[in-house]
């Protein structure tokens, strides 16, 4: 029996940024015969609207929540100050699929970029402009990786995979689901210790 361990994630999502230390490590350690699937989940639609006050102080104090409570896990605030913000990650949802179409191991290394220039370097991942930068900066083919970035494709794409994810009960980020011949069985995160997840795991093999 096949087993699958299904990765769902959002490159503009904090807590998944908050993640990726234990996901290294979790990956490294995984038992052997189990395949990885990774969705992008899409957190936030298409928006150009500039995000409202509230939204950006809420945003700040969970940065602030993910400093504290993972050692070593750093944001950069001066996006704040000097990005236009906007609630839309959409953009860097395609971003990854489209940076997947050059190749499989793309999608990991386009989502790390995202999260780079996001966090660590106050650049905007909503932005297409930031997105085509990216895909230059990891080596890929930049007038395809614009193309398929704008392919009214690679956006049925990403809703199909958000419909993945929801069929099978997934509505936040980042979040485990292990599936075995059709069942799925939630494997429950923790950001700071990568055993719970790998005993949840290795007691449904």
């Amino acid at each position: 029996m096949k087993t699958i361990l299904i990765y769902v994630h959002d490159p503009m999502c904090s807590w998944c940024w908050g993640f990726t230390n234990v996901y290294d490590q979790l990956i490294e350690r995984l038992p052997a015969g189990i395949d990885i699937r990774r969705l992008v989940g899409g957190l936030a639609p298409d928006s150009d609207v500039p995000m409202p006050e509230p939204m950006r102080q809420i945003l700040q104090q969970t940065w602030a929540r993910i400093e504290q409570m993972i050692p070593g896990k750093k944001f950069n605030f001066d996006f704040w100050s000097q990005c236009e913000p906007r609630r839309s990650t959409y953009p860097a949802c395609r971003a990854v699929i489209a940076a997947r179409a050059q190749g499989e191991q793309y999608d990991l290394i386009m989502t790390r970029q995202i999260q780079q220039a996001y966090y660590q370097q106050a650049r905007n991942p909503s932005d297409n402009d930031t997105l085509i930068e990216l895909s230059s900066e990891i080596g890929l083919d930049t007038k395809q990786f614009a193309k398929d970035l704008a392919d009214p494709g690679t956006h049925a794409l990403l809703l199909d995979e958000i419909t993945q994810a929801r069929s099978i009960g997934i509505d936040s980020f980042p979040s485990l689901m292990l599936e075995q011949g059709g069942q799925y069985t939630r494997i429950l995160s923790n950001y700071t210790d990568v055993e719970p997840i790998l005993d949840q795991i290795n007691s449904r093999l």
